[in-house]
Formats: C-alpha cells, sequence, structure tokens
C-alpha cells in the first residue's frame, strides 16, 4: 500500500506546483475567477523573490511565481497559520509584482494583472461561512466598474466541503486534494484518480519517490510548524489571561464603589458568580 506525503508541505507543495507548470495552470485555472476566454494556456516560472532569513517564515509559506504568455502573473501561497498581518503582506508582495512590471521603456496602459493565490490552512474569517474570498478594486456604489490590476484570492481549506461546490469541477478535485491527501490516506478516492492532472500530483507526493534527506526536511518543516503554533497559542493564553485579569480589576473597583452585580456582569463580562467570588 503506497503512503502518502501531505501536499501542504513546503517541500511536497514546490515539487508539485513549483516544478510541474501544467499543474501549476491547472490550479490556478481551477481557483482563479477566470471566465473561459480568461484561461491561461501557458505559463512559464519566475524567480523566486527573495525573502529574510527567517526560519518560521520560511516554514509557514511557500510561493510559486509564474507569468502567462500575455503577461499576467501569478502569486501562489501556501499559509499554514493565519496572523493579522498576512493579508497586508499579500497586497504588498502583488503590488510589489504590478509595479515591476513598470520599466523606463514601458507605459501604464500596458501594465498586466497581477493574480495571489493564497491557500491557507486556518480559519480567520469566522462570520462568513464562505471558504472563497475574492478581493479586487471596485467602485462602491456600482461594483460592475472595476480598476483592473490587482486580485486577491484567499481559499480557508479547514471550511471546504465537496458539496460546497457543485459546478467548478477541477476546482473540487484541486481542493479535496489538497485536503485529503496525506499521510492518514488509506485509500486514495477513485474520483481524483481517475483525473489525469491530480493524479499525477498524487504520484508526486507518495513517500517512496523522496530521499532519506528529502524526508528529514519534511519532518523538519512539520517541526517548525508544531514550534509555530505553539509560540501563537502561549501568546493567545498570555493575552486571554490578560484580559481576564483586566476584567477582574474593574469588577472589583464597581464592587468597592457598589454598583450592582447585573451592571457589573453586563460591563465585564464576568458572570455573577465569578463577582461574587472577588
Amino acid at each position: 500500500m503506497a503512503k502518502y506525503l501531505d501536499p501542504k508541505a513546503d517541500l511536497t507543495f514546490k515539487k508539485i506546483f513549483g516544478e510541474h507548470p501544467d499543474l501549476a495552470m491547472s490550479l490556478l485555472n481551477a481557483l482563479l475567477p477566470f471566465s473561459e476566454a480568461q484561461k491561461i494556456t501557458e505559463i512559464e516560472y519566475l524567480p523566486a523573490e527573495l525573502t529574510p532569513d527567517n526560519p518560521m517564515r520560511k516554514n509557514s509559506i511557500v510561493d510559486v511565481r509564474c507569468k502567462a504568455t500575455d503577461g499576467r502573473q501569478f502569486i501562489v501561497e501556501m499559509q499554514m497559520e493565519w496572523t493579522t498581518a498576512f493579508k497586508q503582506r499579500v497586497l504588498f508582495n502583488a503590488s510589489k509584482a504590478y509595479v515591476r512590471q513598470l520599466k523606463k521603456s514601458k507605459k501604464y496602459h500596458l501594465l498586466q494583472p497581477v493574480y495571489s493565490l493564497s491557500l491557507v490552512n486556518d480559519v480567520f474569517e469566522n462570520d462568513i461561512e464562505d471558504f472563497y474570498h475574492y478581493y479586487r478594486l471596485v467602485h462602491e456604489e456600482h461594483t460592475e466598474k472595476i480598476i483592473d490590476g490587482l486580485h486577491l484570492v484567499f481559499v480557508e481549506l479547514p471550511k471546504f466541503k465537496p458539496h460546497t461546490i457543485s459546478e467548478k469541477k477541477m476546482q473540487v478535485l484541486w481542493l479535496r486534494f489538497l485536503t485529503e491527501i496525506g499521510e492518514d490516506t488509506k485509500e486514495v478516492p477513485e474520483e481524483l484518480i481517475e483525473n489525469a492532472e491530480v493524479k499525477q500530483a498524487i504520484e508526486i507526493v507518495e513517500e517512496s519517490a523522496y530521499t532519506d534527506e528529502e524526508l528529514a526536511q519534511y519532518d523538519k518543516f512539520w517541526d517548525a510548524i508544531r514550534v509555530e503554533q505553539a509560540f501563537v497559542d502561549e501568546a493567545e493564553i498570555r493575552y486571554g489571561l490578560g484580559i481576564r485579569k483586566e476584567k477582574a480589576d474593574t469588577a472589583r473597583r464597581m464592587k468597592a464603589k457598589g454598583y450592582d452585580v447585573k451592571d457589573i456582569a453586563e460591563i465585564t463580562g464576568l458572570t455573577a458568580k465569578e463577582i461574587e467570588a472577588l
């Protein structure tokens, strides 16, 4: 029985989408908001961006940069843990790619759109049911009026369920591949194997295709993710304890001044039992 590695890891993601332009093109056509006429027919890879020598950043984000024959540029990223600054970083990178097109010999009307596809292995829009988020520059009142240039797509992988999309077959297949294939996979769903592109991607993540050195690199990636998550969890706990202490201090002061327990509870969010115990 074949064993598989998680395609969302740095090593595997780059092997699939950073070394096989046909698979990268298929993913982009499936997940970006293209009409049939806008579909990409050929791409070439662009050099990776220079990034700070930060181990956490290297292991939490993977980038694939490419360009279509018509000049449109694409940035694909896998974000394992959501951070509040991630949207701004995505906007910055897309803007930088857009501006870099403008050389001395070029004119503004020759600038081609830049599309950023961010696959996020985390939930960050808790008040929105949809997993697919598309941002672009539109007129506030007349949304049909668009300034073409930057297109940002964020996909919350944990929210995806196969039944959430009925028509976009390749989008469903690629998202199922990213969310269902991994170290716990015992049997690959037949629907995934039946598609030639997804089948090729599945074969790329078979554990037997990797050297011992590559497997060690793969394990190191997940170790770094666990360390990063531990830091995040600790920060959240400390923040939560700080907020709770602040509420308790406020409740004590209000209680000392004779405020009603009901009013204290409404203002601080503490229960009546918690307030009485102070």
